[in-house]
């Protein structure tokens, strides 16, 4: 199981349009990614790619996330995923 934090960058945090273009994105792969609050229990991770999931999250600006993943591909699509939640999607 491969682990990446993630610093969230969007202003209004996991809501909205930054939800709905991180799940799409989760949606798009071949692996389940799942998330959590830093200080959350492994067990207490939500489906990443459903925007109701990541909205219950409630993870705010700045606050830190993990995600997890295993399988082919994990790796990169870690990394290609923090990239998102560390972008401010509500500028773009």
């Amino acid at each position: 199981m491969h682990e990446r934090k993630a610093v969230i960058a969007s202003r209004v945090g996991l809501h909205a349009r930054p939800a709905g273009i991180f799940a799409e994105a989760v949606g798009e792969l071949t692996i389940e990614v799942p998330i959590a609050l830093e200080d959350d229990a492994a067990e207490d991770a939500m489906d990443a790619s459903s925007i109701l999931s990541l909205m219950s999250l409630g993870a705010a600006n700045s606050d830190i996330v993990i995600l997890r993943a295993e399988g082919e591909g994990a790796v990169a699509a870690l990394e290609a995923l923090i990239t998102l939640l560390e972008t401010d999607l509500d500028a773009e």
